[in-house]
């Protein structure tokens, strides 16, 4: 029996990068869920349990950034790995969770599915 595909949860606002975000992670064989903001993110995170790595936006209105997700992913699910990107900001390291990593907006592609090949294994 083949195993399945680590389960990444994609979080950004912005309707288009968010679909092309989701694209290129199915691509890469992953399975792949979407939030559109951080509240819907901890929704998701709250009922499933195969999340391996989450990719999120920084800036994302209204309510918690990309940031605080991370936080609160980093203290309440501390197996799952926090990838986070912004075309605007670039965060100080201590501001990542614990193994997280930071890609500048526009990331490349290849590099963003690096690093999660190596998170979710």
């Amino acid at each position: 029996m083949r195993a399945s595909p680590p389960v990444v949860l994609v979080v950004e606002d912005d309707p288009l990068l968010r679909l092309a975000a989701v694209d290129f992670v199915e691509d890469a064989g992953f399975a792949v869920l979407e939030a559109a903001n951080a509240a819907e993110a901890l929704a998701i995170l709250e009922s499933r349990f195969d999340i391996r790595v989450v990719f999120t936006d920084i800036d994302m209105p209204p309510g918690m950034d990309g940031l605080i997700l991370a936080a609160v992913i980093q203290d309440r699910w501390p197996p799952v790995r926090v990838i986070v990107t912004s075309g605007h900001i670039q965060p100080p390291a201590a501001s990542l969770p614990r193994g997280g990593v930071f890609f500048s907006k526009p990331y490349r592609e290849d590099e963003v599915v690096a690093a999660m090949r190596r998170m979710a294994a």
